[in-house]
């Protein structure tokens, strides 16, 4: 028996079928599928679901979570689904265990388009850091940015990039990706008015006019990797109290190949006030730096990855235009701008234009 307002994927024969794929389900059968709970997040629909089974069951998952668009998003940011979905059912397989949920099942329907993923149920024994905006505290800092430096490390300039994980970005794509930024930004400093001064608004004009010579770093094809694309400290699960674990990386809609640094500015940069960011910065910059080498990455300086990671904090005055031209509300991208801004001129980022 099933909840009568669920997916089909969730059908008590569906389900059967993609545990027992997935190699976690051997002669029983789920019997019946509850909902535990249900929440939004800003652009998906979460569902905790409790199963009950018929049979050998021993070793099978009591939930799971089903992860589905957010209906008022489903349309116009179907890609993002589509990048979800291939991230979790192509690459989390090559992955070295323990940075991301499992999944089970995953599947995006072009013709919808819709979207889902049955991934492992973490709440027991996994929870995020702090309610948003507060900041993780240090200890969890650490295990935030270790993770991620694990990932960075396992696909750093992977054979693989631009052709069977990921597509790289041309020149070209990179030159139309920027004009149609300056169109967003036209309209956003528009709206603004005299609330975008105009050190700020020099700022963006300097940025767009010299994209393309900045733009160089990425398309260099050197010291590259997988980037997480939404890497703020709330798309981690940290491992509660008692549990042996490390911290889990999820939400992957805007996974791509570009700087490893570019996560980390919008982890810190981005969503830090200065007090807390000129607290950890260094320290967590040294512990990636000292992450990644010890994973197996070779000839990247730590000055480099300074020079990466202001480079990343001046690419991020884009973000905030990028949240406002798909209607994120204002109380995100205006707090992100403010706080990259300050950023932007503690690190001297201007230098860099």
């Amino acid at each position: 028996m099933t909840s009568p307002h669920l997916p089909a994927v969730v059908e008590p024969a569906t389900l059967t079928a993609a545990l027992r794929k997935a190699g976690v389900l051997d002669a029983g059968a789920v019997r019946e599928v509850k909902v535990l709970h249900e929440r939004d997040t800003v652009l998906s629909h979460i569902t905790r679901l409790g199963l009950r089974y018929v049979g050998q069951s021993d070793g099978a998952p009591q939930s799971l979570i089903l992860k589905a668009p957010h209906a008022a998003y489903a349309k116009t940011l179907a890609h993002g689904g589509r990048r979800e979905v291939a991230l979790y059912t192509r690459l989390a397989p090559q992955m070295p265990p323990g940075l991301v949920p499992q999944c089970f099942d995953g599947h995006f329907d072009e013709e919808g388009p819709t979207w889902h993923l049955l991934l492992e149920d973490l709440t027991d024994s996994h929870e995020i850091a702090a309610q948003p905006p507060l900041p993780p505290s240090r200890e969890q800092m650490i295990a935030i940015v270790t993770t991620l430096a694990r990932w960075h490390a396992a696909w750093w300039d992977h054979a693989g990039l631009g052709d069977t994980v990921g597509t790289w970005a041309s020149e070209e794509d990179s030159a139309r990706h920027m004009e149609a930024f300056a169109g967003h930004y036209d309209r956003f400093a528009d709206l603004l008015g005299d609330r975008l001064s105009e050190e700020r608004r020099i700022l963006y004009r300097r940025l767009i006019e010299q994209s393309a010579r900045l733009s160089q770093r990425y398309h260099s094809r050197r010291h590259l990797s997988i980037i997480h694309g939404d890497a703020h400290a709330w798309n981690f699960l940290l491992p509660r109290a008692g549990v042996a674990d490390a911290a889990r990386m999820f939400d992957f809609d805007l996974w791509d190949i570009n700087v490893p640094a570019t996560d980390l500015a919008y982890m810190m940069a981005m969503q830090w006030y200065p007090e807390r960011r000129q607290a950890l910065e260094r320290p967590l910059l040294n512990l990636y730096h000292q992450t990644l080498t010890a994973h197996g990455v070779t000839g990247y300086t730590r000055g480099a990855l300074d020079q990466d990671y202001r480079w990343s904090v001046l690419w991020h005055i884009t973000r905030p235009v990028w949240q406002w031209s798909i209607n994120i509300p204002p109380v995100i991208w205006w707090n992100n701008l403010e706080r990259v801004m300050m950023a932007v001129e503690d690190l001297g980022c201007e230098e860099l234009l």
